[in-house]
């Protein structure tokens, strides 16, 4: 069989080829139409003959990160009636309704790396639906590119993010399923906030994952040791709220198929470790009308506009209801611990890092929000959703509380956030009665597997049950 394969002539292309290629992709995607963009794509794979199979995607409601691959003249002919089992899906239908449908989003493809996907492939991003064929309610991707939609085409809104996804790089692979509380997990640098040797394993993981990311057609901006042992980030330019969210999930897939062919394991706990910074995701986000950031204002508050000074208000307020989102992991709630520079408190603030919500330096251009106290395991697209919608739909905070100086904490354990999240009429109007008792099911489950007393010693518990921690291989073996 290996012979046979030898002798096929799959796609792969060097990394120069699919930088030039994806960054054509990615500057086309939201400028030319999509039924104009599903026709070239089309062509392009009917007339090229090395493309062995086309990989969609999908996220379940945690964030789960899901893939298949399709024979490519099999998609191509069946393309509007792509069928699965939603009921082996986390979060999806029961067993007696579990036939959903994906629907190809054409101005999502991306050329993979052979080295890392295999050669032949590319990948394109789906939406589910359902029997019907109507927008199933539990695919925040879905959701958030109709919400996204609604918001251009009513208002002339456009929503930016960028996200600073912070790692953990430790020996092993798969060192998650491996996890014993008795050892932990085992670092494999001891350096900090911008320092490691050129060629040592971390430095090494980050420049080949960046490489990556940029072949992908990320606009790579910089990348770097963090201030834990072991930690990375690389940062990539803000984009669409849907391709950031995009992004995000291939970010983490690739640094996860990087880090097993050198023998570790990416993990993006957000407390693997205790006596460390933790791993976060900030959330930059800024809206935009006519091509104008409208979250600017040269002499507002903080250089910031009364939208953008109403959307913090109404982050704030919803701030302990929406934490579940936000910090969706019983291992979430250690890094909520102010002796790491833990975001947890609940006020913005232009220096104090505490602070739940930070105004960076900006201007006209760069002006924006930063949410701080999002964990990198959060699900990208319920994440962003329920942050724009909350921060434009929500209710503003009163006068009294604007001008406390005291400020509130967020929830510091997984119960105490499922106990305002279960009991928020606004998270319920947002994300809808189905997914809030969906979501619910799910944290209370994985809550009751974990002592309520965590104590000081990561628990075997809060890893195994983790929603991103699995048993499936990652891309090419399973």
């Amino acid at each position: 069989m290996n012979d046979q394969l030898a002798t096929k002539n799959f796609l792969t292309l060097t990394y120069d080829e699919l930088e030039e290629r994806n960054f054509a992709a990615r500057d086309k995607r939201d400028t030319v139409a999509p039924e104009e963009q599903e026709q070239e794509y089309r062509a392009y794979l009917e007339g090229e003959k090395r493309i062995k199979a086309v990989t969609l995607c999908f996220s379940d409601l945690e964030g789960r990160f899901h893939t298949l691959d399709y024979d490519k003249d099999y998609l191509l002919s069946s393309a509007d009636n792509l069928t699965f089992d939603g009921s082996s899906i986390h979060g999806f239908t029961s067993q007696r309704e579990s036939d959903l449908r994906l629907q190809l989003d054409w101005t999502s493809f991306v050329w993979l790396p052979a080295d890392l996907f295999g050669p032949g492939k590319v990948l394109l991003f789906a939406n589910v639906l359902d029997r019907e064929g109507e927008q199933y309610p539990s695919d925040f991707r879905g959701a958030l590119k109709k919400y996204l939609g609604a918001l251009k085409s009513a208002e002339g809104l456009t929503v930016n993010v960028s996200a600073e996804i912070e790692g953990i790089v430790v020996k092993g692979i798969n060192a998650e399923q491996h996890f014993d509380e008795k050892v932990g997990f085992q670092l494999i640098s001891t350096g900090g906030y911008f320092h490691s040797l050129p060629r040592d394993p971390l430095r090494q993981f980050i420049d080949d994952s960046a490489t990556a990311h940029r072949a992908m057609g990320f606009k790579n901006e910089k990348d770097h040791p963090e201030v834990a042992p072991s930690q990375f980030e690389m940062n990539f330019s803000y984009a669409d709220a849907l391709r950031t969210a995009d992004l995000i999930q291939l970010y983490k897939l690739v640094c996860r198929q990087v880090a097993n062919t050198m023998g570790l394991t990416a993990t993006f706990l957000p407390k693997p470790i205790m006596g460390i910074n933790g791993t976060g995701m900030h959330t930059n986000i800024s809206l935009s009308k006519n091509g104008k950031n409208i979250f600017y204002e040269k002499n507002g508050k903080r250089g910031l506009s009364s939208e953008a000074q109403g959307f913090i208000s109404r982050i704030l307020n919803h701030a302990q209801e929406m934490c579940l989102v936000l910090n969706a992991s019983v291992n979430a709630y250690r890094r909520l611990d102010p002796h790491f520079e833990a975001p947890n408190q609940i006020q913005v603030s232009s220096i104090d890092r505490g602070s739940m919500v930070r105004i960076p330096v900006g201007n006209e251009k760069t002006a924006r929000i930063e949410v701080r106290s999002v964990g990198a395991d959060a699900n990208p697209y319920l994440l962003l959703y329920t942050l724009i919608k909350t921060g434009l739909e929500g209710e503003p905070l009163d006068a009294e509380q604007e001008e406390s100086e005291e400020a509130q904490l967020l929830p510091g354990t997984i119960q105490e956030a499922i106990g305002f999240f279960e009991t928020s009429e606004t998270m319920r109007k947002i994300l809808g009665e189905e997914n809030v008792e969906k979501y619910l099911a799910f944290k209370q489950a994985v809550a009751d597997r974990s002592p309520k007393d965590l104590g000081t010693l990561i628990k075997t518990s809060e890893i195994v049950y983790h929603h991103e921690v699995t048993n499936q291989s990652l891309w090419n073996t399973f």
